[in-house]
Order: C-alpha cells, then sequence, then structure tokens
C-alpha cells in the first residue's frame, strides 16, 4: 500500500534509501544534509531500519567506508553537500574507476570559501568528471522516485551515481508526495548482488597497480590498461542513458510516476524560445513562461535537464532544433569561461544544422533571492534580442548582482 505524506525533502530521501533496502549507511554531517542523514541513524537505532549505521570522522572516510560495504556486495548509502562533497573527491573517482554502484544524495549548497550554506549548484558541477552519473530532481516527488530507481541504475550499469536536489528550496521545505509500497519497491529494486564481492573462498585482485598497456591475466585472458578501463568507462557513461530511460518505463508501469527520466519538457509545442535549466529553478521557469505567453504573446517554453552526467546531448540537440533562441539559466559557473551547463549545451548543439542564438544567465549564487519578476524581465528582453555581437551573446549575464 503506498503511503501519502507530507514531510522535508531531507526525509523524502530517507524514506527513499530505506525503501531502497540499503544495508550500510556512512555519512558526516553537513549543513543542510544533516536532517538526512540524523533520520536514518534514528531508525537504525530504533531498529525501524535494518541496516548499519557508520559514524565516521569526516566526508572522505565516510565514502571510503561505503566503498568497502559495495565491494563486499553491500547496497550502500551516503549523502553530503558542498564542501562534503569536495572533501569526498579522491573517493568520488576511486568509487566510478572500481565501477561500485554506490547511491549518494548531494544536497547542493554552494562552495566555500568564503561560507556560505546557501544553495546553488557549484558543488555538483565541480565534481562533474569524477565518472559519476549526475541527476536533478525538482521536488520531493522525484527524491522519492528518482533516488529508487538510481540503485537500480547504479547496480545494472555499475556506475556511481548522485541524486542532486536543491539545498533548503528542496532540503527544508515541506511538500505533498507518496512513498511507494514497500514490497512493490523490493520486487522493482531485488537485493544487490555483486559478481566481485570480497569473498576468502574466491580470491580475486581487485584495483591493483595498471600498467599502460594491455596484459594477460592469470587465466591468459587479455584485460586492458588504464587508458581501455577509462575508455571503457566512457561508452558505458553513454550507455547508460538508454538503461535509464528502459528503468523509468518499468517504474512508470508499477508506480504511475515517471516517463520524462532524462529531459522533460514545458510547453514546447510551438516554442520559439525555450528555457534550459535545472532543479527548481527549471519548475520556476514554468510560472516565468506562462506569464510571458498571458501578458505577452512570446511563445517559450523550459527544458529541464534531469540527467546531467552522462549528457544527453543528442537528445537535447533534437529538442532544441525547433527554437529560435535559447536561453540557459544556471546555478554555477566554470570560473575563466562560462556557465558549465551552457557551455555543454552549445556543444551539443554544434554538430547540428540548426544552431539557435544562444544565451547565459547566472543565477541564485550562494543563496540569491531569485524573484520570479527579475527572471520574466530578463527572460522578455532576451527573446527580443537575435542580434548581438558574438563576444556579448556568449558572455555570460549575472542576475541579481548588487555591486
Amino acid at each position: 500500500m503506498s503511503n501519502k505524506c507530507i514531510d522535508s525533502g531531507n526525509n523524502a530521501a530517507a524514506h527513499a534509501a530505506r525503501l531502497a533496502g540499503v544495508e550500510v549507511v556512512a555519512a558526516y554531517p553537513i549543513t543542510p544534509q544533516t536532517p538526512l542523514t540524523e533520520k536514518l541513524s534514528e531508525w537504525v537505532a530504533s531498529g525501524e531500519m535494518d541496516a548499519e549505521y557508520v559514524a565516521v570522522e569526516s566526508e572522505h572516510s565516510a565514502l571510503g567506508v561505503c566503498i568497502g560495504a559495495a565491494s563486499a556486495g553491500v547496497r550502500a548509502f551516503t549523502a553530503t553537500s558542498a564542501n562534503g562533497l569536495l572533501y569526498m573527491s579522491e573517493q568520488l573517482h576511486w568509487a566510478a574507476g572500481a565501477r561500485l554502484p554506490l547511491v549518494m544524495c548531494v544536497v547542493n549548497r554552494g562552495v566555500g570559501a568564503p561560507w556560505s550554506v546557501w544553495n546553488d549548484h557549484q558543488d555538483a558541477m565541480s565534481q562533474r568528471d569524477t565518472g559519476w552519473i549526475q541527476l536533478f530532481v525538482k521536488d520531493h516527488q522525484e527524491i522519492v522516485d528518482v533516488t529508487i530507481k538510481a540503485f537500480r541504475l547504479a547496480e545494472a550499469v555499475h556506475i556511481p551515481v548522485m541524486v542532486n536536489y536543491d539545498g533548503y528550496y528542496l532540503s527544508h521545505t515541506y511538500m505533498p508526495f507518496e512513498l511507494p509500497d514497500a514490497e512493490a519497491v523490493r520486487a522493482f529494486l531485488p537485493p544487490y548482488v555483486y559478481k566481485h564481492a570480497l569473498d576468502p573462498q574466491r580470491p580475486e585482485n581487485l584495483n591493483s597497480v595498471t600498467l599502460p598497456d594491455a596484459r594477460r591475466d592469470a587465466g591468459g585472458v587479455l584485460r586492458g590498461g588504464y587508458m581501455d578501463i577509462r575508455h571503457n568507462l566512457q561508452q558505458e557513461m553513454h550507455q547508460a542513458l538508454a538503461v535509464w530511460e528502459e528503468i523509468d518505463a518499468d517504474y512508470r508501469q508499477r508506480f504511475g510516476r515517471g516517463g520524462a527520466p532524462v529531459l522533460e519538457a514545458y510547453r514546447l509545442e510551438d516554442a520559439e524560445f525555450v528555457v534550459v535549466a535545472m532543479g527548481t529553478l527549471a519548475n520556476q521557469f514554468r510560472d516565468v513562461v506562462d506569464r510571458l505567453r498571458q501578458e505577452d504573446g512570446i511563445r517559450v517554453g523550459v527544458l529541464a535537464v534531469q540527467v546531467y552526467r552522462p549528457f544527453p546531448a543528442r537528445q537535447l540537440a533534437e529538442a532544441l532544433q525547433a527554437a529560435r533562441g535559447v536561453m540557459v539559466f544556471e546555478k554555477g559557473l566554470s570560473y575563466g569561461h562560462q556557465g558549465a551547463l551552457f557551455a555543454d549545451v552549445k556543444s551539443a548543439l554544434y554538430p547540428w544544422p540548426a544552431r539557435p542564438v544562444l544565451r547565459n544567465f547566472i543565477v541564485g549564487i550562494g543563496g540569491r533571492e531569485i524573484p520570479t519578476n527579475e527572471l520574466c524581465r530578463n527572460l522578455k528582453q532576451a527573446c527580443g534580442q537575435d542580434e548581438l555581437p558574438p563576444e556579448v551573446a556568449d558572455t555570460p549575464n549575472w542576475i541579481g548582482l548588487q555591486l
């Protein structure tokens, strides 16, 4: 039986981890992720959750514990934010390189220094090249559904998955959501079985020193070197998109939710202009485009990027072929260049015949308020600027600066 409730986004994530049958949780508290790990520790202590909660002294150790658990064939989970995620950076690369199917919720927050506990996407952006699949969600229901599906994806493709949700916008706000039936989740997500699980009766070498060139193993089978292993990760990251769509289709059939696992379009059918965004910002833009259509007659829509890594370049370029202008609004950037999402969108469109005019807007860094009126004003202005010098069109516009 499903269960409808009103609760915080952090508790929604905790419910999802419990429903997924997590056996080991290792985490270090950091704002705004803390209530998520507190809830899991309460359930483990009270016996409501049959798992081992490992209290660690740092985020680096938290992911180290999860790496060990997953290597032993145990379903493991952790969560963090901002500088905690950066403290895990070495272990992020290790988990991906070892092809361990971990799931981690990242409650997105600005990175210090200076210290900020408020929301933006710079933490996730800074770790986008670690080899993890990165998913972004927009509300509490998606936190539940995507986290459960993320375990099945990670275990199907043997690549770890980050489920990103906005600090405070989602972590501490209360929204209604529905928890799926536990028995039905167990049918959707069978117990984790790792064929290379550590077993004294069946010794194996895992992640030993790898040479530049391929070599034969003890059985005479040719095994790739470091470069070949990295090539396979790249190839299988891209293949993971199709697997993710299959998993979403199965989840939708069982639970009635899903249908747009990679990109989610809103009012795109006749749109001349398209806003590309991630997380709660994409939801906020639904109000903006409704207003511009009603008050100004501007045919504009929203395309929410739900999977950021692997980057869905083909799907995104196809969705934008009919657009006259594309405006990328984002809460992070690649310092010294431009918004990371903007650069990815531009790169995805380059090989395609239609290359709409592109603009980049940086908003909400470090929790700076994002007034809907300001989004309306900037988007309306951008829709009327088809002819800009290349260097101007390619320069990020900062909304809400107080200098």
